[in-house]
């Protein structure tokens, strides 16, 4: 099991592209300098020991030691061994709302990005819990199963997104139903869903039927509601820049609108609470604040130990083709040159 400490300097690979542009624009400037002073086989007379190999191979050296540079930042650790250790806590199941009204952006950046937020929020301040993840729009698919592997659940969280489910519209009672199945029965564990969701349902009131079901399966129903009352369009965007906003049949832009009243009844339904998401620090503190009042199950979990620190590895080799770099000169190998691969004639 691989567990990498800071993702973050993984954004740095984005520079590649632009220093091997810049090594390109600089090849294409210094010939094109060169051949208003001489002519290229002059120069090639003046000058035979200089390789244009070389330069390219002191490029791909010089990108190998920022390679190696990066990943040394981002510390990649290996854990050891697989223990099973003793745990207490409660399930936790998301339910996130990917229909095509979470794209609004009545609260910034979307809905949908806002609403992954929360729930990463929310994962920071778990301890022992277990986690599972649904996306759901006009039907419900499972993401994450349960597990006790926050890193994990992070990275499946921020795949998630509107295009995901091919199904139209947004049915609540879907993902109720298949978060009922989400649970292990053989260690009943207290349970806990949160819906994620702007409340809109075009379920036909099936939701709160679904609220029942989960409620005789021992399962506790939070809503978190994302959105504003007001509503918003819905941005149709195309390489991040707005083409339209979504229309109706009759023309006619369609508003999405909060609708916190159908969340705040499945929550009452379901045991649970309703949760304004607007603000991400008090949601997070009031969702804090409920799970530790409810009482914590023991259970058994497998996990990787002992994770041990590989950034050494990576330095190192950082340092050899950085230091190979400097020391890399631009011009032919003194025996390449005389392997005279090309048959090469000295003309005097």
């Amino acid at each position: 099991m691989i567990q990498i400490d800071e993702a973050t300097y993984f954004y740095l690979f984005l520079l590649f592209p632009g220093m091997v542009l810049l090594y390109l624009v600089l090849l294409y400037w210094k010939k094109r300098t060169q051949r208003k002073f001489a002519d290229p086989k002059l120069l090639k007379k003046l000058a035979p020991a200089r390789s244009g190999f070389k330069s390219v191979l002191k490029l791909i050296v010089f990108l190998l030691g920022l390679t190696g540079l990066i990943l040394g930042l981002a510390n990649p650790k290996i854990g050891t061994k697989m223990e099973t250790v003793k745990r207490e806590g409660v399930d936790i199941v998301f339910a996130i709302d990917v229909s095509k009204s979470m794209l609004a952006e009545d609260i910034a950046p979307n809905r949908l990005e806002k609403s992954k937020r929360l729930v990463s929020e929310i994962i920071n301040q778990l301890a022992s819990d277990r986690i599972g993840i649904i996306a759901y729009a006009g039907q419900a698919a499972p993401q994450l199963p349960i597990t006790t592997d926050y890193a994990v659940a992070k990275m499946f969280l921020q795949y998630l997104n509107t295009d995901l489910l091919s199904s139209m519209g947004t049915a609540i009672d879907e993902a109720i139903k298949l978060a009922t199945s989400y649970y292990d029965d053989q260690e009943q564990t207290n349970r806990v869903l949160f819906i994620v969701s702007d409340g809109e349902d075009h379920s036909d009131g099936l939701a709160i039927d679904a609220v029942d079901l989960a409620v005789e399966e021992g399962i506790r129903v939070f809503t978190i509601g994302v959105g504003n009352e007001k509503g918003a369009p819905i941005p149709i965007k195309r390489n991040g820049v707005v083409q339209e906003l979504k229309k109706d049949s009759e023309g006619e832009v369609v508003i999405t609108r909060l609708n916190a009243e159908i969340l705040r009844e499945i929550a009452e339904k379901g045991n649970g609470a309703y949760i304004d998401g607007s603000n991400t620090d008090e949601a997070v503190e009031e969702i804090k604040e409920a799970l530790n009042q409810i009482d914590k199950t023991e259970f058994e979990a497998k996990q990787f130990a002992d994770y041990k620190d590989q950034f050494q590895w990576f330095l190192g080799a950082a340092l050899f083709f950085l230091f190979l770099d400097i020391f890399l000169l631009e011009r032919k190998t003194r025996w390449v040159q005389k392997l005279n691969l090309f048959n090469e004639e000295d003309h005097e």
